[in-house]
C-alpha cells in the first residue's frame, strides 16, 4: 500500500516538474524561476502582472522589488501573490501589487498603488515595514479601493 502511494507521489512530482519545464519555456525572463520550493506562487504572479500591468520583469533578484514601469517615470514595484487568504509585505515599496490566484487559474488584483498606504494603514501593528507580515486581502482591497487612479500602475491597453 504504501509503496503504491509513493510511486503515485513521484508521479505527480514529476507531473509538476514537466509543468515548471513548460512555464520555464513560455515566460524566459524567468529563467531560473517557477521552482518548487516556495518561489512557484510568486514567479506565476509576477508573470500576471508583467501581462496585465505596463511594467518590465527584473531579469536579475533586486532586493524588494520585482519589475518597473515601462513608461515615465520608472516605478519601482514589488508583486506578492497568493492562494491564501492574505498577502505579505515586508517593508514599504514604492509600488505594490497584490494578486490572489485561484485553483481554476483565474486571478484578481487585490492591490495596485503606493506601498505607503499598506503602511499608513498599518503603521500600529509591531514589526510592520522591517519583518515579513501577513495582511487579509479584504483590508487590501478596502486600502486599494480608496486609491486614486493616477497612483496606480498602468493597465496595458488590450485589458482596458
Amino acid at each position: 500500500m504504501k509503496e503504491n502511494m509513493l510511486d503515485k507521489l513521484k508521479t505527480e512530482i514529476k507531473s509538476l516538474q514537466n509543468s515548471v519545464l513548460k512555464l520555464k519555456e513560455h515566460f524566459p525572463i524567468k529563467k531560473s524561476g517557477f521552482t518548487l520550493d516556495g518561489r512557484l506562487v510568486g514567479d506565476i504572479g509576477e508573470i500576471v502582472a508583467q501581462e496585465l500591468f505596463q511594467i518590465k520583469l527584473y531579469e536579475k533578484v533586486v532586493k524588494y522589488y520585482d519589475a518597473e514601469t515601462t513608461y515615465e517615470p520608472n516605478l519601482k514595484i514589488q508583486i506578492k501573490a497568493t492562494f491564501k487568504e492574505s498577502l505579505t509585505y515586508n517593508h514599504e515599496p514604492d509600488y505594490y501589487i497584490g494578486i490572489k490566484l485561484f485553483e481554476d487559474g483565474s486571478f484578481k488584483v487585490i492591490y495596485n498603488g503606493p506601498g505607503k498606504y499598506i503602511y499608513q494603514n498599518y503603521q500600529h501593528r509591531k514589526g510592520i515595514g522591517e519583518q515579513l507580515l501577513l495582511f487579509p486581502i479584504k483590508k487590501l482591497e478596502e486600502i486599494s479601493s480608496r486609491i486614486n487612479d493616477n497612483e496606480r500602475i498602468l493597465i496595458k491597453d488590450d485589458f482596458e
